[in-house]
């Protein structure tokens, strides 16, 4: 008879070096998964059999450009063949000049050039980890994430399983970026913008002055109507087609007012329908700045 047990989980974490292998090593080590860092490629095996069968439940090392035998093409194959267990890859990556600031403000060397600016030792991984990224069933940009959140993100993905993707609904401000991790992007800046009354200046989209102050437009109630429709609708189309992680994203000019308050009553309204989305505000703590009032004063005039 056919041992119907689960096969253990093995997971291969690589990726950009600085761009936060440790810290997915520390999380997973929380969570029970077994961990080695910077295991040789010849030893890779050896490890997860222990010479016998396999007795690994679950395990993740990590492995990169540090790596002794290390050879990005050979071991997406590699992992993939070991009998007895559940193979996964994990690329983790960050953006370059993200990458830039973390080697001046570390004063780490990159190892692949330790006698050289970091930024060419940054191109070099960048092309000579291509193929593994490409090949990975899990990719996470930390260029956004705090260790908090990478580590919320982390549980999410390789807790227990799920019946529905990992639903995240995010805020930004497009005065400091588009988001980068968003797969639907809705733009507010449509609203009015609390920003110009002084009361609520200092509030954000959290506080219930702020919604009240959005919701006697009637645009508001609208776009959320509409929004929460479409999502509904679109969500358990993305978990029929395979994609396990759905982040949808609401941008007004600084992050602070319209954005937060639409992801907050979008969440509320997904949670009532049944979903159970995670909510991040990526600009709210940050503080105002003159240049986003300039940013926004501008758009005002244009309107």
């Amino acid at each position: 008879m056919a041992d119907a047990r689960p096969k253990p989980r093995l997971l291969l974490v690589t990726g950009m070096s600085g761009a936060g292998k440790s810290t997915v090593l520390d999380a997973l080590e929380d969570m029970g998964w077994d961990i080695v860092d910077n295991l040789p490629a010849d030893l890779l095996e050896g490890f997860v059999n222990g010479g016998e069968e396999c007795r690994i439940a679950p395990a993740a090392v990590a492995m990169d450009v540090r790596s002794r035998g290390f050879d990005p093409d050979a071991l997406a194959d590699a992992i993939q063949s070991i009998p007895g267990v559940d193979a996964q890859i994990l690329y983790v990556d960050c953006s370059d000049n993200e990458l830039l600031r973390r080697y001046d403000e570390t004063r780490r060397r990159h190892p692949l050039a330790p006698d050289r600016p970091a930024e060419d030792g940054i191109a070099r991984e960048r092309n000579l980890t291509g193929s593994l990224r490409k090949a990975a069933d899990n990719l996470i940009d930390t260029t956004e994430l705090s260790p908090a959140d990478m580590r919320e993100e982390l549980i999410r993905r390789f807790g227990e399983p799920l019946d529905q993707p990992v639903l995240t609904i995010t805020s930004f401000g497009f005065a400091r970026g588009v988001s980068r991790t968003a797969d639907l992007m809705f733009d507010v800046r449509f609203l009015p913008n609390p920003y110009w009354d002084e009361e609520l200046r200092p509030l954000t989209g959290t506080d219930q002055q702020v919604r009240d102050y959005l919701a006697r437009d009637p645009a508001w109630s609208e776009m959320v109507e509409r929004t929460v429709s479409l999502l509904i609708d679109w969500i358990p189309r993305y978990w029929a087609a395979g994609k396990n992680y759905v982040t949808v994203a609401f941008g007004c000019t600084g992050g602070r007012h319209r954005s937060v308050a639409a992801a907050v009553a979008i969440a509320e309204r997904l949670r009532q329908s049944g979903f159970s989305p995670n909510v991040r505000h990526r600009d709210l703590a940050l503080p105002p700045t003159d240049a986003i009032g300039l940013h926004s004063a501008e758009a005002r005039l244009n309107e």
